[in-house]
């Protein structure tokens, strides 16, 4: 016996999904349309809004966030998730910003910051899968454990003046007149454009879908489910120590309190950009966009100079709310 969920059914019956197309890329399309109206509105209502500049700001100022959300895309797709990226993002910047202040290579350093992040992202895939806890509870603990380590290292900010990252932090590479972008922004590209590839060209990108859309089934079709299950932490840990790095760029400095709730920043992108957190759906560039989405948000908030930082929060908090509503409209009405 089957039963019809209450929230889609009473959307059904007020009208409300006959306007909610249904197609594969229909969350997708949503967060594009709803990016493209924001940019229209902030054009129309602020001068400069629609300058070249500020558009690739958006880049600029959320690279750390694009790669962030690029490795959640990947927890997320298979049902899981991870509150760990924040604080791992923390640890990395500490890492970094101590060594690079006793004198280490700076390509040392960023080797030992993305294998520091990939070691947490490997014990909580082991200890999720293995274990069979549950990803919340255990990277919840990975979190714990990460901003711990922070504290341990120092309970102070420490700067960076090494000359790379000094040199990364301030160097503009031009695309027009008077428009440049960031190397961090390259970087965050590459991600994506790698993320974009292991996901839809690669048999690790279909099992990750598999698991998503049933494990079971997935062990069924002999998919290795256990080592893709533990990849994909492996993965946001990298993607996380990436993302540590790239903020080292941004602010020149390492902190214990770094990052605190950018997991939900970045868990909010991937739903907004229309994976499901349910897993087995969803696209890297949506989180891509998701990500954009969040960045026009604060720069409207940062144009109309009345309004508190908070809001931010309190869009992105409607928002985040809305898409979860329409993936179950859009859910039941595929089933």
């Amino acid at each position: 016996m089957t039963t019809t969920p209450v929230a889609p059914a009473f959307l059904e019956r007020i009208g409300v999904s006959r306007f909610i197309p249904s197609s594969k890329f229909s969350s997708v399309i949503v967060t594009f349309v709803l990016l493209v109206v924001m940019f229209g509105v902030g054009a129309s209502r602020y001068r400069n809004f629609a300058s070249g500049q500020v558009i690739l700001n958006l880049f600029v100022d959320n690279a750390f966030l694009i790669v962030l959300a690029v490795g959640m895309t990947f927890v997320i797709l298979t049902g899981g998730i991870d509150l760990s990226v924040g604080s791992v993002v923390a640890l990395s910047t500490m890492i970094a910003a101590s060594l690079a202040r006793d004198g280490w290579p700076p390509m040392v350093i960023i080797a030992i910051v993305l294998v520091a992040g990939s070691t947490i992202g490997l014990l909580s895939g082991l200890v999720i899968h293995y274990f069979q806890i549950q990803p919340f509870i255990v990277t919840l603990a990975a979190m714990f454990l990460a901003r711990g380590l922070c504290y341990v290292i120092s309970l102070n900010s420490i700067s960076i003046t090494d000359p790379f990252f000094t040199a990364m932090a301030n160097t503009r590479i031009p695309i027009a007149d008077r428009m440049s972008i960031t190397p961090s922004v390259i970087i965050a590209l590459v991600v994506v454009a790698i993320g974009f590839l292991v996901l839809h060209y690669t048999r690790t990108g279909r099992t990750v879908y598999a698991i998503g859309g049933g494990e079971h089934s997935a062990m069924l079709m002999g998919l290795p489910v256990s080592r893709t299950k533990v990849l994909v932490y492996v993965i946001s840990g990298f993607c996380s120590a990436v993302a540590g790095v790239l903020f080292t760029f941004y602010t020149l400095s390492g902190y214990s309190l770094t990052a605190v709730g950018m997991e939900l920043d970045a868990i909010a992108a991937v739903v907004i950009g229309g994976t499901l957190l349910t897993g087995g759906y969803g696209f890297v560039l949506g989180s891509l966009l998701g990500v954009l989405l969040l960045g026009i948000i604060q720069t409207i908030i940062s144009f109309e100079g009345t309004l508190s930082s908070w809001w931010t929060k309190i869009v992105i908090g409607g928002l985040l709310l809305v898409f979860i509503v329409l993936q179950r409209v859009l859910t039941a009405r595929r089933k």
